[in-house]
């Protein structure tokens, strides 16, 4: 009895002894959670506010049209060295004194539109500026008030200056541009327009103002058209024609 209680002791110290020998199980390795990413502001993008846009000058525009008896009912009369249907009317830009666009009209020979066009496009082109640009019937047919008004102008049936002749103007191959700033000067020196006395001589450095060898002499000579401020005595520094008189 004593040997079987023994055994049943031996057995239970080593069941107890199996147990608390057995080597401390590894905690299984934490299984990463997923990765947390610190939630990032937002960064503003710099935004440009766009400049208010200029409008751009228009481009250098020009249309011919045939002229009506009512378009030249002062400047044009039976008798005059070409047929009403011989004229056109332009209607262009040109840049201005207050360095703005307007729209303008000259009236000249059919067979003059090519060469004003031209001439006329490239002054614009420059900015090169212009008073004042209508048909002299505006003045009704008047030279000199015309004139006054610093108005650039092309036809008028009308004798040359100081001469019983036709103009160049009654031809319609004639164009004369800012005549205050550039006045018609007697060989003595004297103009006829007060306005335009200051701009007797030449060369003088002032907007409108048409001097030996510049741009606007070359761009009419570039189309055969002479000046006027090239003549001996008298000088007609507006005055610009095909045949150079």
């Amino acid at each position: 009895m004593m040997r079987i209680q023994a055994t049943l002791a031996v057995a239970t110290v080593c069941l107890a002894t199996a147990a608390c020998g057995s080597t401390t199980a590894q905690q299984p390795a934490s299984t990463p959670g997923p990765s947390s990413t610190a939630p990032q502001t937002p960064v503003a993008q710099e935004t440009t506010t766009p400049s208010p846009s200029s409008t751009a000058p228009p481009k250098f525009s020009a249309t011919v049209s045939k002229v009506t008896r009512e378009q030249v009912k002062h400047s044009w009369r039976p008798g005059c060295p070409v047929p009403l249907d011989g004229l056109r009317m332009i209607t262009m830009t040109y840049w201005g004194f207050d360095d703005k666009p307007h729209t303008g009209k000259l009236v000249v020979n059919k067979d003059a539109t090519e060469a004003i066009t031209t001439v006329f496009g490239r002054l614009y082109g420059w900015r090169w500026p212009i008073y004042k640009m209508e048909p002299v019937d505006a003045y009704k047919g008047d030279d000199f008030d015309s004139i006054e008004a610093n108005n650039t102008s092309a036809f008028n049936c009308r004798a040359a200056t100081g001469s019983s002749h036709w103009s160049q103007h009654a031809y319609g191959r004639a164009v004369d541009i800012n005549p205050r700033e550039n006045p018609y000067v007697t060989a003595d020196g004297s103009v006829a327009h007060k306005n335009a006395r200051k701009f007797a001589t030449r060369p003088i450095d002032a907007p409108g103002v048409i001097n030996p060898g510049d741009r606007v002499v070359r761009a009419f000579a570039r189309v055969g058209w002479g000046w006027g401020g090239d003549w001996s005595g008298t000088r007609d520094y507006q005055h610009f024609s095909a045949a150079g008189n």
